[in-house]
């Protein structure tokens, strides 16, 4: 990792910013630390810390100073960018839940016989999901903060409609598996109208996911869900 202090990384950042890099920039204590949400002493410090470090070199000019960041200032910089972004991209693209199997209002059996919907399932998922949501209960507040997250990641988007009479919402659908792999194509769905909340879970698949993996009333199970960063069809209301 990168030698350069936790305390200085804004700094450096906002003297390459306003183009310090490769010229000499003219810059006051006092404007450096109200852009760094510190106090003049301390962006005061910060310069002086870097200059005895190797990271930049000041030149006086009248009563100003003029700073540019060294060779050695913006490799460290590169260097911590990389291991920032190298962190960041292999970050696994998936979140973890876990819970009970418990009884469904039947709520998702019925949204998922309207037309309006099981035609953009199976345009946008590839499949018409079977008549009936699993439902998984979340009981570990960790999974519930997880779960009141989920809608703000990229999703597969599902438009609302309006039969005539009433109108529905839209589903933000999250492709997962249970179990391990015991189930692959599995999805998590977000409704835009939902009389759940954040401690439950509603898991579709193309046949009985309880048929299929022989799963009950009362297991515990674990679901994960796949996020997909790479912005392609997926839609955001």
């Amino acid at each position: 990792m990168p030698e350069i202090k936790l305390q200085h990384i804004l700094t450096m950042v906002q003297l390459l910013s306003k183009g310090a890099r490769h010229n000499f920039i003219e810059v006051t204590t006092a404007d450096l630390g109200k852009n760094i949400g510190r106090s003049q002493q301390a962006a005061s410090k910060h310069l002086l810390d870097l200059e005895t470090a190797g990271y930049i070199e000041r030149v006086r000019r009248g009563q100003k100073f003029a700073v540019r960041v060294t060779d050695k200032g913006n490799t460290e910089i590169q260097s911590l960018f990389a291991s920032l972004k190298s962190a960041l991209e292999s970050a696994p693209a998936a979140i973890d839940f876990e819970g009970s199997v418990v009884s469904g209002m039947g709520e998702g059996a019925y949204y998922m016989s309207l037309e309006g919907y099981k035609k953009q399932f199976l345009e946008k998922l590839g499949y018409e999901p079977y008549p009936g949501t699993l439902n998984v209960r979340l009981t570990d507040q960790v999974y519930m903060n997880a779960r009141r997250e989920l809608g703000r990641h990229p999703s597969i988007f599902l438009e609302g409609f309006s039969d005539g009479t009433r109108t529905y919402g839209w589903v933000k659908c999250y492709r997962a598996s249970i179990n391990d792999g015991a189930m692959e194509n599995a999805a998590v769905l977000v409704l835009e109208r939902t009389h759940y909340d954040d401690s439950m879970l509603e898991v579709i698949a193309p046949v009985s996911i309880k048929d299929a993996t022989g799963i009950k009333n009362g297991d515990r199970i674990k679901v994960q869900v796949r996020i997909d960063n790479s912005h392609g069809h997926h839609q955001m209301p």
